[in-house]
C-alpha cells in the first residue's frame, strides 16, 4: 500500500510540476513557489483571514522520514525551505492557523528541488564569440544554464548536455564562467566560476584582384592583435598555398593564375601566439584579355560580329565599338557578340574586354572597322539633253565606288560603275525611271536610300494626219504615244494661232483661215514628265476658201458663162450645175468657165468649189439657172384646106406658151397657144413660107425656133371639063394655075377607078375605056412629090350614059367635101 501510495504521490507531484498548476482545498486558501534550488523552495501565500500563523510542512514523496516544519508569523507572507535534498519532489503543505491554535484552511501544493550544484572541468575560447565549457553531468538535470559574465553584463545560454557553449561574446575578452543545472523544477545554485578568454575576432578582408595575375587583401586592425597570418590557395586545389604571416593591415599575392579562383584565410595572434577566428574568403583574379578578336560586318543590317577566343575564368564579355563620342557595346557570355546600330559611313575601334566576378581584364588592342558607307545624298536627276539622264549625287565617307541602277517602268534596267558622283545614261522619251544609288566600299554596299522616280517628257505624236474638213477646219489625228496624258495641239499660221488641248489622239481645228499654210505640231504632256516641246512641225494648208459667183451670162442657147471672185492663191475652180436633168460641169483655174451643152427647159441650181492639193472648199452660195424652153423636136404641117393649114409639134421642155408664125413675101400668119398646136388660115396657096416657133418658158425666156421652110401646096385647078372621046374614052380638060403644076386626074365609079397622069405642061387629061352607064367623081389635082394626094381640091361628079356620042352631062352635080385631103410634112428644126 505503502509503496504504491508513494508512487501515486510522485505521479502527481510531476504531473502538477508540468501543468505548472497549484492545487488547493476548497477553502479559499493557496500557496505557490517563486524559486526552486537544488536544496531550497521558496513560497509565497496571500492573506487569509483571521490566522495568526501560517505552518508549513515540506515531506520527500520519494524518501521515508525526511519531512521539514516551518512556521511564520501572520505578517510574514512569503517563506523558504532549506537544507532539502537535491532532485527530489516535495508535498508541501501549508495550514493556516488562528490565535488558538485552530487551522482555519490549509493547501498541499507538490514541487521538486533542482539537481545538484554542477562542477566546471573546463572552459576555454575556440571562437572570438564564444567560450565552451565542460562539467561532469549532473544526476536528474534536464539541462544546464551556462552564464559568461564581463563586468555587469552576462550572457546565458542553455544546453542539454556537456561541453556546452556560449555564444554572442566578445572578441579578447575576459569572462566569469558559471554552470547552473536545471530540471522541471527550477535551477540548481550557480557552480564556482572559471575564468576564461575569448580568442582575437578574425579579421575582415577585403579583397579585390588588381590585375589578371594579383590579388590585393587588406583588413582593419583587431583589438588585442599582435600579427596576422595570411594564406592563399586556388580553390581546385591545384597548386601550392601561398602564407604571409605580417603585422600590416595588407598584402598583395602575384604571379597568379589569370581568372581562377583562390580560397583566402586570414586570422589573427595575440601576444601569447593564440590564434584568433579565421577568416575564409573565395577571390578569383580577374580574366585575361581574349585573344585572336575577329570582326565581320553584317553590312545588311549594319551590325559587326565579334569573335574572339574565350579566356579562363571570364564569366562575361563586353564589346566596345567606339567611332568619335560614339560608343556601342554589347556584353555577352559566349565567345562571340554582335553589336548592332551601327553607323554608316564610319570607323570604329572594336576591344573586347573580359569580365569575372574579380573584375575586368584589360581591353584588347583595338581593332579597325569601317562600315559601309552610308546611301548617297543631294541625288539628282535631269535630261541634259533629249533621250539623255544625268544622274550626280554627293561623295559620301569610305565610298570607294558607286553603282547606279535604273529601271524602266518596262522592267529593264541597266546599271553603271563609277569612282565618280555622276553617271549619264540613255532614255527614252514617255518612260518613268527608278533610280537608286548605292555606295560600295570593301565592307559592301551602302543601305538603301532614297529611291527616285524620274518620268521623261512623253514622245512626240508620230505618224500626224491632217484632214480638210473645211476651209476653216482641220480635223489633226496622230498614233497615241508613250506617257502621253494629254495633247496640244498648235496650228500657227496667217498671222494666227489656234490652240486645242484634248486626252485623245485627235483634234480639230476650228475658227482656221482658208487658203493658208499652217505649221501645225502636237505636243504631248504628262503631269510627271511635263511637256515634249522638241516635236517637229507638219506644215499643212487649209483647203480653198469658197468662191463666190458673182455672174451668170448666155453665150448661147446651151452654153453658159459663169464668172466668180476669185480669192485663193492657187486652186481649180469647178462650176457644178444640177438640176433635175443632171449633172454638167466646167473647170477653170481663172475666175470664170462656160458650161456647155446645158439641156433647154431646165432649171439649176449653180455652185463652185475650189479644190487644190490641200483639199476641197465649201460650195459656194448656189445661184439658180434657167435655161431657155426647148424648141420642140416635131412639128407636123396639114394643109387642111386650100387656104388653112393644122399645125401640131411636140411638146417643148420648160415651155408655157407657144407663138407659131408662117411668114412669105405675100404675108404672114401667126398663132399663140397654150397647146401644142394650132390652125393657120389665109394661106397662100402654091406659096413658100418660112417656118418659125417661139416657145415662152413661165418665166418669160423665150427660144426662137426656126424649121424648114414650108411651101403650100399648088393651086387647084379651075374650069374642069369633060368631052367624051371615041372608043369610050372621056378627056378631062382644066385650067391650070401654073403652067409648071402637073396634074393628075381621078375617076371613081362604082365599077371601077381611073386615074390619069398627064405630060407636064398639058391642062387635059384622057381616059379611055371608061365604062359608060356609071357616075363617076372627077377629080383634078396639083401632083407633088411630097406624100399623098391632094384631096379639098373640088370633086364633080359626071355621069356617062351609054347612048349618044358624047358624055352626057345631063345633071351635072359638084360637091365641095368639108374634108379635104391632107397633105402631112415632116419638118425638122434648123
Amino acid at each position: 500500500m505503502c509503496s504504491a501510495k508513494s508512487k501515486s504521490l510522485i505521479f502527481i507531484g510531476l504531473l502538477f510540476s508540468c501543468l505548472e498548476m497549484i492545487f488547493s482545498a476548497n477553502t479559499g486558501f493557496s500557496m505557490s513557489t517563486y524559486d526552486v534550488t537544488s536544496r531550497s523552495i521558496y513560497l509565497r501565500w496571500p492573506k487569509f483571514s483571521g490566522a495568526s500563523s501560517y505552518r508549513v510542512t515540506a515531506t520527500a514523496v520519494n524518501t521515508v522520514g525526511n519531512s521539514l516544519l516551518a512556521h511564520f508569523s501572520d505578517v510574514t507572507l512569503k517563506g523558504t525551505l532549506t537544507s532539502l535534498i537535491p532532485n527530489t519532489i516535495y508535498a508541501i503543505q501549508g495550514e493556516a492557523i488562528d490565535k488558538d491554535g485552530l487551522i482555519l484552511a490549509e493547501t498541499q501544493i507538490m514541487q521538486s528541488t533542482a539537481p545538484d550544484i554542477p562542477v566546471i572541468d573546463q572552459a576555454y575560447s575556440k571562437l572570438s564569440n564564444s567560450i565552451t565549457v565542460e562539467w561532469r553531468a549532473v544526476p536528474g538535470a534536464t539541462g544546464y544554464l551556462l552564464t559568461a559574465q564581463d563586468g555587469d553584463s552576462f550572457t546565458e545560454t542553455v544546453v542539454t548536455n556537456s561541453p556546452g557553449t556560449v555564444t554572442g561574446l566578445k572578441p579578447a575578452t575576459l569572462y566569469r564562467i558559471t554552470i547552473r543545472s536545471i530540471n522541471s523544477g527550477g535551477k540548481s545554485q550557480p557552480s564556482p566560476f572559471r575564468k576564461a578568454n575569448t580568442v582575437l575576432a578574425a579579421p575582415i578582408l577585403s579583397v579585390s584582384s588588381l590585375s589578371c595575375d594579383s590579388i590585393a587583401v587588406s583588413w582593419k586592425a583587431v583589438y588585442m592583435a599582435a600579427g596576422f597570418s595570411v594564406s592563399l590557395m586556388r580553390s581546385d586545389g591545384l597548386g601550392r598555398m601561398l602564407k604571409e604571416n605580417t603585422t600590416n593591415t595588407s598584402l598583395i599575392f602575384t604571379n597568379l593564375d589569370p581568372g581562377t579562383l583562390y580560397t583566402i584565410k586570414a586570422y589573427a595572434w595575440n601576444v601569447n601566439g593564440i590564434p584568433g577566428d579565421d577568416f575564409t574568403y573565395n577571390q578569383r583574379t580577374s580574366p585575361k584579355a581574349p585573344a585572336d578578336v575577329q570582326v565581320a560586318l553584317n553590312s545588311g543590317a549594319l551590325r559587326a560580329i565579334v569573335s574572339w577566343m574565350p579566356t579562363e575564368g571570364a564569366v562575361t564579355y563586353s564589346v566596345t565599338a567606339s567611332s568619335g563620342l560614339s560608343k556601342l557595346k554589347c556584353n555577352t557570355s559566349s565567345a562571340s557578340c554582335m553589336v548592332p546600330s551601327l553607323q554608316c559611313g564610319s570607323e570604329y575601334y572594336v576591344s573586347v574586354t573580359a569580365y569575372n566576378d574579380a573584375g575586368s581584364s584589360k581591353p584588347t588592342d583595338a581593332v579597325s572597322l569601317k562600315t559601309i558607307p552610308c546611301a548617297p545624298v543631294n541625288i539628282s536627276i535631269e535630261e541634259d539633253e533629249p533621250g539623255h539622264l544625268l544622274v550626280s549625287w554627293s561623295s559620301v565617307n569610305f565610298g570607294y565606288y558607286y553603282v547606279v541602277f535604273v529601271k524602266s517602268d518596262d522592267g529593264l534596267e541597266v546599271h553603271c560603275n563609277t569612282s565618280h558622283t555622276q553617271c549619264h545614261f540613255q532614255s527614252d522619251c514617255g518612260f518613268t525611271y527608278f533610280i537608286s544609288v548605292f555606295a560600295y566600299n570593301k565592307a559592301g554596299q551602302s543601305p538603301l536610300g532614297d529611291v527616285f522616280n524620274y518620268t521623261t517628257a512623253p514622245c512626240c505624236p508620230g505618224d500626224i494626219r491632217a484632214a480638210v474638213v473645211s476651209g476653216d477646219t482641220l480635223r489633226v489625228t496622230w498614233a497615241p504615244v508613250r506617257g502621253a496624258e494629254m495633247y496640244a495641239t498648235r496650228a500657227v499660221g496667217g498671222s494666227g494661232e489656234v490652240l486645242c488641248n484634248d486626252t485623245a489622239a485627235a483634234c480639230t481645228l476650228s475658227s482656221l483661215r482658208c487658203d493658208t499654210r499652217y505649221n501645225i505640231t502636237v505636243y504631248s504632256f504628262s503631269e510627271a514628265g511635263g511637256s515634249n516641246t522638241s516635236c517637229a512641225s507638219k506644215r499643212v494648208a487649209t483647203a480653198p476658201c469658197s468662191p463666190e459667183i458673182k455672174n451668170i451670162s448666155k453665150e448661147a442657147l446651151s452654153i453658159i458663162s459663169v464668172h466668180w471672185q476669185s480669192n485663193n492663191k492657187a486652186a481649180t475652180y469647178i462650176v457644178t450645175a444640177r438640176g433635175e436633168a443632171g449633172f454638167w460641169h466646167c473647170t477653170s483655174s481663172g475666175n470664170s468657165c462656160t458650161l456647155i451643152n446645158l439641156p433647154c427647159g431646165s432649171a439649176f441650181s449653180v455652185s463652185a468649189i475650189a479644190r487644190s492639193p490641200a483639199g476641197q472648199s465649201l460650195p459656194s452660195y448656189s445661184v439658180p439657172l434657167e435655161t431657155a424652153p426647148c424648141c420642140p423636136d416635131e412639128l407636123m404641117l396639114t394643109q387642111v384646106t386650100q387656104s388653112v393649114t393644122n399645125i401640131s409639134w411636140s411638146v417643148g421642155m420648160g415651155v408655157q406658151t407657144y407663138v407659131m408664125t408662117l411668114e412669105s413675101p405675100k404675108g404672114q400668119t401667126k398663132c399663140h397657144t397654150l397647146q401644142n398646136h394650132c390652125l393657120l388660115g389665109c394661106i397662100t396657096c402654091g406659096t413658100n413660107y418660112t417656118v418659125s416657133l417661139k416657145a415662152i418658158s413661165k418665166t418669160g425666156l423665150t427660144s426662137n425656133c426656126r424649121y424648114q421652110g414650108y411651101s403650100s401646096n399648088a393651086c387647084c385647078p379651075s374650069g374642069v371639063k369633060l368631052y367624051r372621046l371615041s372608043n369610050n374614052g372621056i378627056r378631062v380638060y382644066w385650067r391650070a394655075s401654073d403652067e409648071t403644076i402637073n396634074y393628075s386626074t381621078d375617076l371613081h365609079g362604082s365599077k371601077s377607078n381611073f386615074t390619069c397622069t398627064p405630060s407636064s405642061g398639058l391642062s387635059h387629061c384622057d381616059i379611055t375605056e371608061i365604062p359608060c352607064g356609071d357616075v363617076y367623081t372627077v377629080v383634078v389635082s396639083p401632083v407633088t412629090d411630097k406624100g399623098p394626094k391632094l384631096t379639098f381640091c373640088p370633086k364633080k361628079i359626071y355621069s356617062v350614059t351609054c347612048s349618044g356620042s358624047s358624055v352626057g352631062m345631063g345633071k351635072t352635080t359638084q360637091y365641095i367635101h368639108s374634108k379635104s385631103m391632107k397633105f402631112v410634112k415632116r419638118v425638122s428644126i434648123m
